[in-house]
């Protein structure tokens, strides 16, 4: 069978003699089995799933904090900005 260089590491591989070297035994899960015979393998299949990233809790909380502000900061400046067009209209 063959392992492509995608299916050697969940990380990127660049050089497979990084990750590989001639006649290493490996484990690998067979992906799929051609029609012609040529299986094809796979060695990340077999290493534990990448964790997964709940995006709403990845927020950076410093972050969170400055937006507020800003909001805030922006909401009171529109209301200025409204009150100062009103009064030179009257």
């Amino acid at each position: 069978g063959l392992v492509h260089i995608s299916e050697i590491d969940r990380n990127y591989v660049r050089n497979v003699e990084d990750h590989l070297h001639l006649n290493d035994r490996v484990q690998a899960k067979v992906v799929a089995i051609k029609e012609d015979g040529k299986i094809d393998l796979s060695i990340k299949a077999l290493q534990d799933p990448a964790p997964r990233i709940d995006r709403r809790s990845g927020r950076d909380p410093e972050f969170e904090q400055k937006l507020k502000r800003f909001m805030r900061q922006s909401e009171e400046r529109q209301v200025d900005f409204k009150r100062s067009v009103e009064n030179k209209r009257k």
